[in-house]
């Protein structure tokens, strides 16, 4: 079908226009339930790839009365993302649910509540200020080699799921709201404990077909309640302290995301309310316990089942690290762009972020399908990364394919098929915090530890909790001799 996407509905080449109901869809529907019988939360990504395979794209699967199309052409997932917030917006159950998280922050709000969101929080993480306080990264980056150094010395298989969210949530917190919870140094009562319970409701709520919850409470109701007072409690005096630090110790520009947000809020008619900052500092947290965490764990997949590539890591890492265990200097990260492409690379393999979701806020077309306005849609982000027409040889895990110049002699290489930090507008504003932390923490890992999965790589499975994330990445770690 034709790759354009368009919000103008007429067609000018006099080809038919295809309605939804034309469209191929999976059978054994059932009435009312339509293919929800077939679907489960735990595998929905790969279940919608599937009936891409069998279907191609574009689809419509159908689930309490609602046609759903499924997409899998870049050309209109691009078009979508330039074309934000004002012809489309995020699934409308992702701002609805969020907000009763009170997590409607960057992240979900749509309209004119998005702009001015996006100015503050592309400042906060801007390069300079992530440049500014990398010497607070790299000493949370060389908390993570002591923790794993005992891990060694004891023996310990160690979670990576679990060890690089705390990691995440350690760094997002100093840097974006200048406190340190420490997560690395305690085995308990931490925040990540909470934060770890809402992605995989997210997910549960915005896929049911109605707010039972509003009615009853399940187990897992209960348990996100007690989790959200004390994730927002955690939030709240974490605006307090900023506030006193604001006061005490005034600074002609704010110095963290935080100070930014109150900053703003403080002023005449500003339109912003406290808990729209509260929000936004819960985003931030949840951005980094589950996006950035479950890329670095991907990316330890592949680093622990790669030894050639392990070994050239290493030479990387020692090249530039010298004998000292982490990167603390800036400057040097650049020198490290092997393991960013590792991690770039793994994630066209195990996108966490599998799927997109959107509808269009009027009647658009997609090639030659008329779509109407609140159509729920979702982009499959994996098969164009594995299209041969996108990349050369797909099949193959090839991190220097995101280090060569593009060449056309080289064969395809489409970066806008990879779209894991979004596109147009509302790409991820934390990319860069997100590639920093990969530096540091893959080469700390390859400098100081010989690494292995300490399972066959076919256990470890793909669980969708909003993001797709790993059922777990268990890691054995050996001292290196000359890192011990």
């Amino acid at each position: 079908m034709s790759s354009t996407a368009s919000g103008n509905t007429n067609q000018t080449d006099g080809a038919r226009v295809r309605q939804l109901s034309d469209l191929p869809s999976p059978k054994g529907a059932m009435p009312l339930i339509g293919n929800l019988h077939q679907l489960s939360l735990r595998t929905f990504h790969t279940d919608l790839e599937r009936w891409g395979r069998e279907l191609g794209t574009p689809y419509v699967f159908r689930m309490f009365g609602k046609q759903i199309v499924v997409l899998g052409d870049t050309n209109h997932v691009q078009s979508i993302s330039r074309e934000r917030p004002h012809r489309y917006r995020r699934f409308k159950p992702v701002e609805a649910v969020l907000t009763e998280f009170g997590a409607n922050g960057l992240f979900s709000a749509e309209g004119a509540a998005w702009e001015p969101q996006r100015r503050l929080v592309m400042q906060a993480l801007s390069i300079p200020q992530i440049r500014a306080v990398y010497p607070t990264l790299a000493e949370i980056t060389g908390r993570l080699h002591q923790r794993w150094l005992r891990a060694a010395r004891e023996q310990r298989t160690v979670d990576m799921v679990e060890e690089m969210k705390r990691y995440s949530v350690d760094v997002t917190s100093a840097l974006a709201f200048g406190e340190d919870p420490r997560t690395l140094e305690r085995d308990g009562n931490v925040i990540q404990e909470h934060l770890k319970l809402v992605m995989p409701m997210l997910m549960s709520r915005t896929q049911a077909p109605f707010p039972y919850w509003h009615y009853v409470k399940l187990p897992q109701d209960r348990r996100l309640d007690r989790a959200l007072v004390e994730i927002h409690r955690y939030v709240r005096q974490m605006m307090e302290r900023a506030r006193e630090r604001m006061r005490d110790e005034p600074a002609e520009t704010p110095r963290n995301l935080i100070e930014a947000m109150l900053a703003m809020r403080d002023q005449p008619a500003s339109g912003i309310t406290d808990d729209q900052v509260a929000a936004n500092v819960l985003t931030m947290l949840l951005a980094g316990e589950d996006t950035t965490a479950n890329s670095l764990a991907w990316s330890t997949l592949f680093i622990a089942t790669e030894q050639p590539l392990q070994a050239r890591l290493l030479n990387v890492a020692r090249a530039v690290l010298g004998d000292a265990p982490v990167c603390t200097d800036y400057a040097k990260l650049k020198e490290l762009d092997l393991f960013e492409a590792v991690s770039t690379e793994a994630g066209r393999f195990k996108p966490v972020a599998a799927l997109s979701s959107y509808e269009p806020l009027e009647d658009v077309m997609m090639g030659d399908v008329r779509v109407p306005a609140g159509t729920f849609m979702f982009f499959l982000n994996r098969p164009p990364m594995h299209d041969p027409n996108n990349f050369v040889n797909p099949e193959r895990f090839d991190p220097d394919r995101w280090l060569q110049a593009r060449d056309p002699a080289r064969g395809a290489h489409e970066p806008r098929a990879y779209l894991q930090f979004g596109a147009g507008p509302r790409v991820c504003p934390g990319r860069h915090l997100a590639g920093v932390e990969m530096r540091a923490a893959l080469s700390m890992l390859v400098a100081n530890f010989e690494v292995t999965l300490a399972v066959d790589p076919s256990e470890v499975e793909e669980i969708n909790d909003f993001i797709m994330k790993p059922s777990s990445m268990p890691i054995n770690l050996k001292i290196r001799s000359d890192a011990a």
